[in-house]
């Protein structure tokens, strides 16, 4: 068993990300700059590469096609939408709301690898699925220089 030495400073910072998380506004720490949009709530997402693509899945339950749009501007890839509350009825009551309703923006900055020209949106079951085609790299040219 390590001993790990306490740092009250790393506990205070770690506590501010995840009240940040909790009231869905990303931390200096985690985007490098300040949230210009106050988001109601934030979908979560994975991101994966192959040798050809990054791929970026949103989970976006209960959310209209309609409701989301998808912006590529100055290598910054953008997901932003709404996902609406259930109107209420009478004579029904909620006992719990738990699920988050309102806006939501994510943000990403993309590597300069990506076709940012070339990317291509799949909406299917709640999950937006973004491929990020990768350029071809530059490979550096060999020349055989004789000397004379």
């Amino acid at each position: 068993m390590a001993l790990v030495r306490w740092d009250p400073f790393r506990e205070l910072e770690d506590m501010t990300v995840r009240l940040n998380r909790m009231f869905a506004r990303p931390s200096l720490k985690e985007t490098g700059k300040e949230a210009l949009t106050v988001a109601d709530w934030m979908p979560t997402v994975d991101i994966s590469e192959t040798d050809g693509e990054y791929l970026i899945k949103a989970e976006l339950p209960e959310v209209k096609k309609d409701d989301v749009k998808v912006t590529v501007e100055n290598g910054v890839l953008t997901i932003q939408g709404e996902r609406r509350q259930e109107k209420e009825e009478k004579g029904k009551k909620y006992h719990r709301v738990e699920r988050s309703y309102g806006t939501f923006v994510r943000s990403f900055t993309l590597p300069e690898s990506v076709d940012e020209g070339a990317v291509k949106a799949e909406y299917k079951d709640g999950v937006l699925n973004l491929h990020l085609p990768k350029t071809e790299k530059v490979k550096p040219k060999s020349i055989d220089v004789k000397i004379v």
